[in-house]
């Protein structure tokens, strides 16, 4: 997150909402990171002294100071690209329609169903991500 933020601001001021944007179309869709990991950021990088904010039209505008293009210019210049690098691109639709459609079925139990289904619907969620990561504790 640091590399690609003071990687943008070597290209000019930009706000916190402008870097999430650009990240997300440098790194092909790959990665959008967060407003609640950007925020933090920045505010760590003005209190190193790398950056340093304004406020430009009711935003915050950040920029890099003379210490921060140093530590810019001397990192990764495209930080973004490796995002997304040895992953299957079908895979990872597949599963953000399975997630699509388990977030349906989901609203629709928690809206429309009655209390014991709630409950059952909550239950199956909560047994799901364990058994997620039980796959990831396998052994292989």
């Amino acid at each position: 997150m640091r590399a690609s933020l003071l990687a943008l601001l070597v290209e000019r001021p930009m706000h916190g909402y402008e870097m999430i944007t650009e990240i997300g179309e440098r790194s092909g869709g790959a990665w959008r990171p967060s407003p609640g990991s950007v925020y933090p950021t920045l505010q760590l990088l003005e209190e190193e002294g790398l950056i340093v904010g304004s406020e430009a039209s009711g935003k915050r505008l950040f920029e890099l100071t003379e210490q921060g293009r140093a530590e810019a210019e001397a990192g990764a210049p495209n930080p973004w690209e490796q995002a997304g690098r040895g992953l299957d691109w079908e895979a990872v639709q597949e599963v953000g329609q399975a997630l699509g459609a388990v977030d349906q079925a989901i609203r629709q139990v928690m809206t429309t169903g009655t209390e014991e289904q709630r409950t059952k619907g909550l239950a199956v969620l909560t047994e799901a991500r364990k058994k997620l990561y039980l796959i990831l504790a396998e052994e292989a």
